[in-house]
């Protein structure tokens, strides 16, 4: 129990760096000694320090000269294996060994080829103690993004819409009607800090000349991303303003003009979703979210290619307009926001 109190202080440390370290993974470490926390520490920021760094600069700041005898005695806790390869910074797992820790405890192993198993291993052959599999769901879940880049090659993709009580998306004249309410519109503001990237088509940027920021939530601003085979999105909507990089896939022009990055695609009209999938990952962007419209989200139902979908649905009725997608999936939680309710999904294959 002691391991699994230690093991979810490393989630909560992990988490505060959400949105700020993709498409690194969030990682927090703890550092025990004799019962008490002398250290911690957390990914903050992608290219810097990393958590394991971190709790033992922390260590060395609170204690000074007492810290190598402590460290000497010290169980770290840390919630994904410490790295073994040289990257932006130098190996975690070098750090713990030079400071001869008595014990590791891991959450997750990690995936990529550079480490699985070999930060566990470089350790265990200095003769540290290590145990793994502590929280190992937990820690997956906060790493679920990271995970899915690692092992399937894209980007963790998260469908949003809302609809009405009777399972209307958009009104038919197409023109911009909202359909939840202000703590939806916040929420879903603070998931945009959360992710590397917002996705919309065509129709619903012409429709609803949206800005895709995270305007009120604080934090970053996700990319923007925009499906235009003809580019007919005029140049002067919000998506074109300069305030965030916006990538424009489309099949008229590869070009980058100041923010704007135009990425032609050969015949969107066939396996959009896989071609899109594939590209993101190759720009390193680890999680999507695709806000719409209808069009681009049945084609990523229909692909199969989601992870996770989040439904409002409003008390209120249209009795007419454009049907809203419909999602089978695994229901993981159900929440009331004001007078509207969040279904989130989780696809069956996560």
């Amino acid at each position: 129990m002691t391991d699994n109190l230690y093991m979810q202080r490393c989630i909560e440390l992990a988490a505060m760096g959400m949105g700020s370290v993709s498409p690194n993974p969030m990682v927090g470490c703890v550092i025990v000694n004799n019962g008490k926390i002398i250290g911690e520490g957390y990914h903050v920021k992608f290219g810097e320090a990393h958590a394991e760094v971190n709790a033992i600069n922390s260590v060395w700041n609170a204690y000074g000269d007492q810290a190598p005898e402590l460290l000497a005695k010290a169980t770290v806790y840390v919630s994904l294996e410490p790295c073994a390869h040289f990257g932006k910074t130098p190996p975690c797992a070098d750090l713990l060994i030079r400071h001869k820790v008595r014990k590791v405890v891991i959450g997750n192993r990690d995936p990529f080829d550079g480490v699985n198993g070999k930060g566990i291993g470089k350790l265990e052959n200095a003769g540290i103690e290590v145990v793994s599999g502590i929280l190992e769901q937990q820690c997956y879940q906060l790493n679920r993004r990271f995970f899915t880049r690692i092992t399937r090659q894209r980007p963790y993709i998260i469908l949003k819409w809302a609809e009405t009580a009777d399972g209307y998306f958009a009104p038919k004249d197409k023109l911009q009607q909202w359909i939840s309410g202000p703590l939806a519109k916040k929420l879903v503001h603070k998931w945009r800090t959360e992710e590397d990237a917002v996705l919309v088509g065509k129709q619903t940027a012409l429709a609803d000349n949206p800005k895709l920021n995270a305007r009120e939530w604080k934090g970053k601003n996700p990319i923007r991303l925009l499906t235009d085979r003809k580019l007919e999105v005029s140049t002067g909507s919000n998506l074109y303003n300069n305030q965030v990089k916006t990538v424009i896939f489309n099949e008229i022009k590869t070009a980058v003009e100041g923010n704007i990055h135009f990425i032609q695609m050969e015949d969107m009209q066939y396996y959009l979703p896989q071609k899109i999938a594939f590209q993101l990952y190759l720009m390193d962007i680890a999680s999507v979210i695709i806000e719409g419209g209808a069009n681009i989200l049945n084609q990523f139902i229909s692909a199969g290619l989601w992870d996770e979908a989040r439904v409002f649905t409003a008390a209120h009725t249209w009795n007419d307009g454009l049907a809203a997608p419909k999602i089978q999936g695994h229901r993981i939680e159900d929440l009331d926001l004001g007078n509207d309710k969040l279904t989130v999904y989780q696809n069956n294959h996560s």
